[in-house]
C-alpha cells in the first residue's frame, strides 16, 4: 500500500529495527499522532499457534481498566430481561422485533448480548452477525443469564479479542489523548488476558512480537522481554 508523506516521515522519528519498552513505546505513538482527530491506539499481537488448528484457537475478552475512549451501543435481545437490561443501559432491547430488523438490514449496535432463552431464535442470524464479529458465544460471554452486568462490563470497557486467519490478534486500547499511565495499564491487562487465553496445546514461544500504533500511524515494536517481566 502506498503511503503518504507525512506517513514516511513519521517512520523516519523512531528506530524501526529497535524494540522498545512499554512506556517509550507509548510515548512515541502519542507524539507521533499528530492528526486533526483523537486517533485510537492499538495492539497487533503476533501468536506463536496455528490458526489453522480449532485446538489452538485463542479468544477471549478482557476489561480495559479505563475503556476505549469510544461510546459504545449495545443491543440486547431477549425474551424476558428487557426491564433489567435497559435499567443498566442497554441502548436497544428486545427480542423477535429486533431480529426481525436486523434480517431487514438494521445493524447499529456495536455489541450484541443475547440470553439463552432467545438463543435458538438468534442462531438464524449467524450469517448476518458473524461475518461482523457480533454474534453472541458463551466463550466471550456475550450470551449471558445476567445481561444487566454483561451491558455494564461493555459500557464500562470490555473487549472481545480473537485470532485471526494469519495468527495475529488485534484490539484497541484507547485513544491518543489518553495518559500514558492510563494506556500503559490497560496495554498490561490486555496482554495479560491474551496470556492466559494461551491453549494448552501451544507449545513454544507464545508471544512472538507485539505492536503498537495509532489509527493513522506507523507500527512501533514493543520489547517483550520488558512486557512479560511486566505481566508476570
Amino acid at each position: 500500500m502506498a503511503r503518504g508523506k507525512r506517513y514516511r516521515k513519521l517512520k523516519e522519528s523512531f528506530d524501526r529495527l529497535k524494540s522498545y519498552p512499554v512506556e517509550e513505546a507509548i510515548s512515541l505513538v502519542k507524539k507521533d499522532a499528530n492528526s486533526k482527530f483523537d486517533e485510537t491506539v492499538e495492539i497487533s499481537i503476533r501468536l506463536g499457534v496455528d490458526p489453522k488448528r480449532s485446538e489452538q484457537m485463542v479468544r477471549g475478552t478482557c476489561l480495559l481498566p479505563y475503556g476505549t475512549g469510544k461510546t459504545v451501543k449495545v443491543l440486547v435481545l431477549t425474551k424476558g430481561a428487557e426491564a433489567e437490561a435497559k435499567e443498566a443501559g442497554a441502548d436497544f432491547v428486545g427480542g423477535s422485533d429486533y431480529i426481525e430488523k436486523i434480517k431487514s438490514g438494521w445493524l447499529e449496535a456495536d455489541v450484541v448480548l443475547a440470553t439463552p432463552d432467545i438463543m435458538s431464535e438468534v442462531a438464524k442470524l449467524g450469517k448476518i452477525l458473524g461475518p461482523r464479529g457480533l454474534m453472541p458465544n458463551p466463550k466471550t460471554d456475550t450470551v449471558t443469564t445476567e445481561p444487566a452486568r454483561a451491558v455494564k462490563e461493555v459500557k464500562k470497557g470490555k473487549i472481545e479479542f480473537k485470532l485471526d486467519k494469519t495468527g495475529n490478534i488485534h484490539a484497541p486500547l484507547g485513544k491518543v489523548s489518553f495518559t500514558e499511565q492510563k494506556m500503559t495499564e490497560n496495554l498490561l491487562e490486555f496482554a495479560k488476558d491474551v496470556v492466559r487465553a494461551k491453549p494448552p496445546t501451544a507449545k513454544g514461544q507464545y508471544l512472538r512480537s507485539v505492536y503498537l500504533s495509532s489509527t493513522m500511524g506507523p507500527p512501533i515494536k514493543l520489547n517483550l522481554q520488558d512486557l512479560l517481566e511486566r505481566i508476570k
